[in-house]
């Protein structure tokens, strides 16, 4: 017997596309919301169209980017633009506890769903809006994507070597941890709240200002009138804080060590090597100091260790240490698959599917992938019949003029 969900019961009409609106309804999905999510056949979202592809080839319900992100979810397909569609959209809003949202500014209310239609059908109503710099101020009107929100938010300023360009974060940062899980954090409280008071909210999630807060200690430095800067991966208590060349063809390993007694492990393991007894490496400070020398030298001992071998032996001795991996590595990683963190699921399209599973474990009410991403207006017949009240008759009528499908 399964446990129960923490948020069945609770409906969520999901107007939310691309990264960051997905990636915060996915863990209302995933723990018993019925996320609708609404589509549109003539202007898809984007990540339907965005690689990787199940075997290489494209299509809008071929997408591994999609997939991950819209677990447990339904997909429906409504002409927004129609007079038609606006009803059934506001006939879903009426029926639904959240109404998310990530346009530009203005978006919703031009298309006659904004905050105070929304209120009309649903008084007590949770709506969410995620605009990239906010709904007021000079660049309100701005678009962006999470890469250009990290640029805008001082991220991609501090990531990579003084002396060279930014290199970023590999991915879009800000779509996939502050921004959705602040967004996530604001609807479970106006939901508590709503359970308290039976009032709604209006929650505005800028998502320039919710990036801001991942360089917290370089906003205070220069609060404080102190330079910043691109430090690749110095720290600034850790010494050696580095990754290091290991056997074998782009295999690394990353090794931080704070303490003296990490330090003098460290260079037992790699074989007392005489340059360690050198004055400038006694001290945490004259490791710091000497940074560049001492990663030249590590580096050199590394070379030849393979890089499991090497985290192994480190960590076992309480130095912190871990192997590079790939992502096939991360497939395969004994932790992770103890911890059942890879889910297989059945997609109708794609066949067997990998998905991660959820990352936190609530005891006694956990969540679960309850199904894989849906394809595009799976289901938008039976939400049209069994939750907006359409007959057959008038969803086949519909459907037949675009309106549905």
């Amino acid at each position: 017997m399964t446990s129960p969900l923490p948020l069945e019961g609770v409906r969520v009409a999901d107007f939310t596309w691309v990264g960051a609106g997905p990636f915060l309804t996915k863990p209302l999905a995933d723990h018993g919301a019925d996320v609708i999510k609404v589509e549109s056949r003539t202007r898809t979202d984007p990540i339907r169209s965005m690689a990787p592809f199940r075997d290489g080839q494209p299509g809008p319900n071929r997408s591994g980017y999609f997939a991950n992100r819209n677990s447990s979810k339904r997909s429906i397909c409504l002409d927004l633009k129609s007079p038609r569609g606006k009803e059934l959209a506001l006939s879903l809003i009426a029926e639904s506890d959240i109404v998310a949202s990530n346009f530009t500014p203005g978006t919703m209310d031009r298309l006659g769903l904004g905050y105070q239609e929304a209120t009309a059908v649903r008084p007590d109503i949770i709506y969410l809006e995620m605009p990239m710099q906010g709904n007021v101020g000079p660049h309100r009107n701005f678009r962006g994507y999470g890469l250009t929100i990290a640029a805008a938010g001082g991220l991609l300023g501090l990531t990579g070597y003084p002396e060279r360009p930014p290199v970023g974060t590999g991915t879009n940062y800000p779509d996939h941890v502050p921004n959705p899980l602040h967004a996530a954090v604001a609807v479970l409280a106006a939901l508590r709240h709503r359970r308290r008071t039976g009032n709604g909210q209006y929650i505005e999630l800028a998502q320039l200002e919710s990036t801001a807060n991942v360089i917290g200690p370089a906003l205070l430095a220069a609060a404080n009138g102190q330079p910043t800067h691109r430090a690749a991966n110095e720290d600034t208590v850790a010494a050696p804080h580095g990754v290091y060349p290991c056997a074998g063809e782009d295999r690394w390993c990353a090794v931080a060590v704070s303490t003296n007694d990490q330090w003098e492990t460290l260079v037992k393991e790699l074989g007392q090597p005489q340059w360690a007894t050198e004055p400038l490496y006694a001290t945490a400070s004259g490791r710091r100091a000497g940074r560049d020398k001492l990663d030249e030298a590590i580096a050199a001992a590394t070379i030849n260790r393979e890089a499991e071998e090497l985290a192994e032996a480190l960590t076992a001795a309480a130095v912190p240490a871990a192997a590079v991996s790939n992502a096939a590595q991360v497939l395969a990683h004994p932790q992770l698959q103890a911890r059942d963190h890879w889910k297989t699921l059945h997609h109708p399209e794609m066949g067997p599917s990998v998905y991660d599973n959820i990352p936190y474990r609530l005891s006694a009410t956990p969540g679960r992938l309850r199904g894989p991403a849906p394809l595009l207006g799976a289901d938008t017949r039976d939400v049209c019949l069994d939750l907006l009240g359409l007959t057959p008759d008038e969803y086949e009528h519909l459907a037949a003029e675009g309106v549905v499908g």
